[in-house]
């Protein structure tokens, strides 16, 4: 329970991120299911995903994340951004609550 207003703020603001989070890993998911569909990325929702997923999914190009024909870029970098997510909203409820 909350004690303060400063807290209940902070517990909003934590929710609303996790909410983000959760909507961008879904927009990766069907950025991915997109490559299954022939002129999926031509379409208005493929350009409108691409726009959106194509920076964060760029800082995973360098790494050897191919095995064979199957790519995993996907698969890790929402490992990696809910990973991430999780430490920060631990770090900030331990530390600043």
């Amino acid at each position: 329970m909350c004690r303060t207003k400063e807290e209940a703020i902070i517990y909003l603001l934590l929710y609303y991120f996790s909410r983000a989070i959760y909507l961008y890993t879904i927009l990766l998911v069907v950025y991915a299911l997109l490559s299954w569909f022939p002129g999926g990325y031509q379409s208005a929702i493929g350009r409108f995903l691409r726009k959106i997923c194509e920076p964060y999914l760029s800082l995973f190009d360098r790494l050897p994340l191919h095995i064979g024909p199957i790519d995993f870029t996907i698969a890790v970098a929402i490992i990696v951004l809910n990973l991430a997510s999780e430490a920060l909203i631990m770090i900030i409820t331990r530390f600043l609550i």
